[in-house]
C-alpha cells in the first residue's frame, strides 16, 4: 500500500491545523506525524511531508524567511533518515516511534537551534546552546505527547488506511457526482 496524494494532503492539512491551534508552547506535531509517513519508505513522501508542512505553515502565518529554509530542510532530512532506518518494517511500535521522536528532536534542535542560530543571529555558540536547553526540554515533552496520541492515529487511520487510497477516494467522489446527475 502506498502513501498517495490524498493521504499526503490530509497529513499536511492536519499537521498545520494542529499547529495553528497553539494550545501548548512549542505546538509542533510534525515529528510525531512524519514518523509513520517515513515508515512507508517512500523517500519522496518522507522528505516532502515535513518539508512542505513547514513551508506551508510559514506561508500561512506570513513568516517565510531563511528560518523556513533551515527548518524545512532539516525536517525533510530527518524524514529521509527515518525512512532509511525503518526500512520496510510492516509495523513500527510506539516504543520505536518514541525513541525515534526523541532522537529526531535532539537532532533537529541541535541543527536549528545550536548550529544555525549563531550563524543567523550573531550570538555565540555557548549562548545558543544554553538557550536551547529549556526549548529542547519543552520540545521533547510536546513531541512525546504527540507521539503517544497522534502517531498511532496517523499510523492507523491515514498511513495504513485502505479507505484513503487515491483510487478509492476518486471512485467515491465520482460516485457522488454520478448520483447527483
Amino acid at each position: 500500500m502506498r502513501f498517495g496524494a490524498i493521504k499526503f494532503v490530509l497529513a499536511v492539512l492536519a499537521a498545520n491545523a494542529v499547529r495553528l491551534l497553539r494550545f501548548i508552547p512549542n505546538n509542533d506535531p510534525i515529528m510525531a506525524m512524519m514518523l509513520p509517513v517515513s515508515k512507508k519508505r517512500n523517500f519522496v513522501a518522507a522528505f516532502l511531508f515535513p518539508f512542505l508542512t513547514m513551508v506551508s505553515f510559514d506561508i500561512i502565518t506570513g513568516y517565510v524567511g531563511i528560518w523556513t529554509v533551515v527548518t524545512s530542510l532539516t525536517y525533510g532530512g530527518l524524514g529521509l533518515l527515518f525512512a532509511f532506518i525503518y526500512g520496510k518494517e510492516k509495523k513500527v511500535g510506539l516504543k520505536k516511534y518514541f525513541f525515534s521522536g526523541v532522537a529526531g528532536v535532539l537532532i533537529f534542535d541541535f541543527i536549528t537551534g545550536v548550529l544555525a542560530t549563531p550563524l543567523m543571529f550573531g550570538m555565540s555558540f555557548e549562548q545558543a546552546l544554553l538557550g536551547q536547553i529549556p526549548f529542547t526540554l519543552m520540545h521533547l515533552f510536546t513531541v512525546s505527547i504527540y507521539i503517544f496520541t497522534i502517531t498511532p492515529l496517523i499510523d492507523r487511520y491515514v498511513v495504513e488506511s485502505k479507505v484513503l487510497q487515491d483510487d478509492k477516494v476518486a471512485d467515491f467522489v465520482r460516485g457522488l457526482f454520478y448520483n447527483f446527475s
